[in-house]
C-alpha cells in the first residue's frame, strides 16, 4: 500500500489559513471544473489590488499550464499520498468534538505566525492555488535520497543527530528495516534551481522538465516577490515530517521506503523549547509507522478519522516505547517529558478531517502509555516484538481516547 503519513500537516494547515477568507488555500479544489477554475482564478486575479507585476506572473502561470493542470495536480497529489483532504466529505464515524478538550499548542501558535505580515497576500494565495508550498515536499519525496552530503536543519545542526537515530532504530525494532532510507526537506533549495523547480512541476502538470523552466522562473519569481517567503527558507515550505512506503502497492513508482524530515518542523519544535528531544521523537514516530507497513497493521474495524487516529496514536506509542526503552535512547525522566510533549504540540482537532491525527491531550496519553510500558517491564533489556507491543496499544486504544471534556 502507498501511504505518505504526515506529523504536522494540520500545523501546515492552520499556519497557512492563519491568513484568513482572503486567502483560500486550495480553493481550486472546490470547483466542479477546470475551465471554471481557470475562469474563477482569472476573476481574482482581476479583482486582486496586487501589484501589477504579481498580477501579470499570475496570468503568465495560468496561461503557461495545461488546461487541466487541475486535474493533473490532484491526480499527482493521490498518485504520491500528498493531499489535502481538509474539503473532503464528512466520513463515517466521526468523532464528537464536544466530549474533547482540544485547546491550542506552542507550536500551533508558533506555526500560525509563519504567514502573519505578507506584504501581499495575493502572492501567497497564488502559491496556494498552484500547489507552491508542496514544491519542496514533491522534491524531497520523488528526487531526494539519502547520502552522506544530506544535512539535516537550517544550519545543518542535526546532521549527525538523526542519522544516528535511525541507525539505532532498525536495530531496536524487530523488521526488515534496511531499506528505509532518511531524508531531509529543505525550502530554499529548490527555488534556488529552476531546473529542481521544473522537473517538479513536470511531476504534477506533465510535459518535461525542459518544457517547464520558463514556468519554474515564475515560480521562483513569485517566492521571491513576498519579502516574508525568505526566497523559501521561511519555515512554512518544509514544516513537515512523514514517512512513505510503496509496499503492498499494485503500481509502484520505484520510490524507496523513507522517512522525510523538514526543516521547517525542526525549527518550530526547537522555538517551543524541544529542539533536544523532539528531533528523536519525531523520527522514532515515523519510523513507526515504518514497523506499521511492515507488520501489516493498518488493517482494522475504524473507518474515517478513527481510523487514521489510531494509526497516530500507535505511531506516537511505538515512538516513546523507544525513546524511553533502556536500549533505546533511555530518556531520563524530565526528557522523557519533553518526548511527550512533542507529541502534545501536534495534536490536532480535525475531528471530521480523515487526517485526523488524536487531540493533544490524546497524544500525550498515547505517549505516558508508551512510557509506562517499559517503566513497569520486569526486564528492563527485553524489547517487546512489535506485534505485541500493537496488541497491547490497541487493547489500550478506548481508554486513550475516551471523552475528557469537562462539562
Amino acid at each position: 500500500m502507498k501511504k505518505t503519513l504526515s506529523l504536522a500537516a494540520s500545523l501546515a494547515v492552520a499556519a497557512t489559513c492563519a491568513l484568513g477568507a482572503a486567502l483560500p488555500v486550495h480553493a481550486a479544489d472546490r470547483i466542479p471544473t477546470t475551465s471554471v477554475a481557470s475562469q474563477a482564478l482569472q476573476s481574482a486575479i482581476d479583482s486582486s489590488t496586487a501589484t501589477p507585476r504579481a498580477k501579470a506572473l499570475a496570468e503568465q502561470i495560468l496561461a503557461e499550464l495545461p488546461a487541466d493542470w487541475e486535474s493533473r495536480a490532484q491526480a499527482a497529489a493521490a498518485k504520491y499520498g500528498i493531499d489535502d483532504s481538509r474539503w473532503s466529505a464528512i466520513r463515517d464515524s466521526v468523532i464528537n468534538p464536544d466530549d474533547h478538550q482540544c485547546q491550542s499548542t506552542e507550536l500551533k501558535t508558533w506555526a500560525r505566525s509563519l504567514l502573519m505580515g505578507a506584504e501581499d497576500p495575493f502572492t501567497i494565495f497564488m502559491l496556494s492555488i498552484f500547489d507552491g508550498f508542496n514544491l519542496p515536499t514533491y522534491d524531497a519525496l520523488i528526487f531526494g535520497e539519502e547520502s552522506s552530503s544530506n544535512t539535516f536543519g537550517v544550519n545543518g545542526e542535526y546532521t549527525q543527530k538523526l542519522p544516528t537515530e535511525m541507525k539505532n532504530l532498525k536495530r531496536f525494532w524487530d523488521i526488515n528495516s534496511a531499506d528505509i532510507q532518511l531524508v531531509p526537506l529543505h525550502g530554499a533549495d529548490i527555488f534556488s534551481s529552476p531546473e529542481r523547480v521544473a522537473r517538479t512541476l513536470a511531476v504534477l502538470y506533465g510535459g518535461t522538465p525542459e518544457d517547464k523552466l520558463d514556468l519554474a522562473n515564475m515560480f521562483i519569481e513569485l517566492v521571491n516577490m513576498e519579502p516574508i517567503l525568505k526566497g523559501g527558507a521561511n519555515p512554512i515550505f518544509s514544516f513537515n515530517a512523514f514517512a512513505y512506503t510503496e509496499e503492498r502497492e499494485p503500481e509502484p513508482t520505484g520510490i524507496s521506503d523513507r522517512i522525510i524530515v523538514g526543516d521547517g518542523i525542526l525549527q518550530g519544535m526547537d522555538a517551543v523549547g524541544l529542539g533536544d528531544v523532539a528531533p528523536r521523537a519525531i523520527v522514532g514516530h515515523e519510523f513507526g509507522h515504518h514497523v506499521q507497513y511492515e507488520d501489516d497493521l493498518f488493517a482494522g474495524d475504524l473507518n474515517g478519522p478513527e481510523a487514521t487516529r489510531r494509526t497516530e496514536l500507535m505511531a506516537d506509542a511505538f515512538g516513546t516505547y523507544y525513546v524511553t526503552h533502556a536500549r533505546g535512547e533511555a530518556l531520563n525522566t524530565d526528557r522523557v517529558l519533553k518526548a511527550q510533549k512533542s507529541f502534545y504540540q501536534v495534536g490536532d482537532c480535525g475531528f471530521d478531517n480523515p487526517g485526523h491525527h488524536g487531540t493533544p491531550n490524546q497524544r500525550l496519553a498515547a505517549s505516558t502509555w508508551a512510557a509506562d510500558v517499559v517503566k513497569d517491564a520486569p526486564n528492563q533489556g527485553h524489547i517487546l516484538p512489535s506485534l505485541k507491543f500493537a496488541g497491547m496499544f490497541d487493547a489500550k486504544l478506548p481508554d486513550l481516547v475516551k471523552p475528557d471534556a469537562v462539562g
